[in-house]
């Protein structure tokens, strides 16, 4: 019995997803139903309807078109004009809209903490009401993730901002801190109202409308899939990945050491930016003071302690620019590079355990000619469903990441004109001060 083709998967839009049960679900439970997505590459192999001899395939029995080398991934870091078009037509067709913000600090003998406002409108019939208010805290927003990576293990989850205090920061309670988390939080669950899949999972439905989190309830899904992967792929030695999976690995790691390094040199200029503004704050002081006892040179000479106090504060913003909305963008997309080397993993751990299956099926079949069992098309499904899921959240991520750096890139670019700007403007006023005090000394040297 040869092994058949492989089914059309929940994940990549062939039927409804009301009508398919996921390969890596429980087998009494749907999917949450969700908008359609476009076919696949794997729904024609499925509709042809033709058999296959059975042999490892590394986890993509489809035919798959020759991925672009990791250097020219990296190159893909383009400020296209669409994106801003991107950005419109998906603002026109979404139907769910969260926001987080008015964090509040609360004290109790146990605890102090931080709780943020979350409030949800939308037009969705999964939702009793078409707006909700309640307030959430860190672990629920970590509760809320650890839920979703269980249940969906095949998409990639957005990182939340780290638990522990951000480099640079001594106060969690900091205005700064504070504000900085906020956005971070926003922008997380902003990602996951946006996704086509995570956003209909249940448990951001309960998040976003429970007063009060039951956060023992509902243990995780794929728990005992997980193990149970782990446990069929121990010893078996993995085949080498796709080929496309394969540059999915060698652009993170590229992309990983870019940001690290930028985030190195990041931290330092702020450094020296600051041991900067302290002398220069100091060196406008010392004209303030000369001024006071050099009557003849007092206006150019609070003219230029007038100039280095513009240019400090010029300095000040742009620091602050740097450390709230510079490298915060880096540091999420750090932590959204392990999300995604965690799911390679993972699709590893299926395709391992699909190779270990049949491996063995097709050994047993030579020996007493017993049929490949089911379980080997189910395993079969699962690296499918994975690739599938993988390719499409991994091509989503890539146009969040131009449309984040596009604007990050132009926002800095906007804030350096405004630093130099002001600094400019403050020293050719004072080239009409020195002006007009060369004139008045000849006017009275004449009289």
């Amino acid at each position: 019995m040869s092994v058949s083709a492989p089914r059309g998967l929940a994940s990549s839009g062939q039927k409804l997803i009301t009508e398919i049960l996921h390969p890596l679900s429980a087998a009494e439970e749907q999917l949450s139903p969700g908008p359609d997505v476009s076919s696949s590459s794997s729904s024609s192999s499925s509709v042809g309807g033709g058999k296959q001899e059975p042999g490892l395939t590394n986890g993509t029995p489809v035919e798959m078109s020759n991925p672009a080398p990791a250097s020219q991934l990296l190159n893909r870091l383009q400020l296209d004009d669409d994106l801003d078009a991107d950005a419109q037509d998906l603002t026109e067709t979404r139907d769910l809209f969260v926001t987080v913000d008015d964090p509040k600090k609360h004290v109790s003998t146990m605890e102090t903490y931080i709780t943020y406002r979350v409030s949800t409108k939308t037009t969705r019939i999964e939702f009793d009401l078409p707006e909700y208010s309640v307030r959430r805290r860190y672990q629920d927003f970590d509760w809320l993730r650890t839920k979703l990576e269980d249940s969906q293990p095949t998409h990639l989850i957005p990182p939340l901002p780290e638990k522990f205090v951000m480099k640079g920061v001594v106060d969690r309670f900091s205005e700064d801190f504070v504000e900085t988390r906020m956005k971070a939080l926003d922008k997380f669950l902003k990602r996951v109202a946006d996704h086509p899949v995570l956003s209909f999972n249940p448990h951001l439905n309960a998040f976003l409308t429970a007063k009060d989190l039951n956060k023992r309830q509902g243990l995780a899904l794929l728990t005992k899939v997980g193990e149970s992967v782990k446990q069929v792929a121990g010893g078996y030695k993995l085949r080498p990945r796709p080929v496309e999976f394969c540059a999915m690995g060698e652009y993170l790691d590229t992309f990983s050491q870019k940001l690290g390094t930028l985030d190195r040199i990041a931290q330092r200029i702020l450094k020296e930016q600051s041991e900067y503004l302290t002398e220069l704050r100091e060196y406008g002081a010392v004209y303030s003071s000369w001024a006071g006892s050099e009557e003849q040179l007092q206006r150019p000479l609070e003219g230029v302690a007038g100039c280095v106090t513009t240019c400090c504060g010029a300095l000040e913003d742009a620091s602050e620019n740097m450390s709230q909305d510079f490298l915060p963008v880096l540091r999420e997309y750090v932590l959204y590079i392990e999300s995604m080397k965690n799911v390679l993993r993972k699709r590893d751990q299926t395709q391992a355990e699909y190779e270990g299956r049949l491996e063995a099926a097709i050994l047993h079949k030579q020996e007493d000619r017993t049929p490949i069992p089911v379980e080997v098309e189910r395993c079969q499904d699962k690296v499918e469903c994975f690739n599938a899921d993988l390719k499409a959240d991994w091509e989503r991520w890539q146009r969040n990441k131009r449309q984040d750096f596009k604007q990050l890139l132009t926002g800095m670019a906007d804030k350096n004109i405004n630093y130099y700007e002001k600094c400019q403007a403050a020293w050719e006023s004072l080239i009409t001060v020195l002006q007009d005090k060369q004139t008045e000394d000849k006017t009275s040297e004449t009289n």
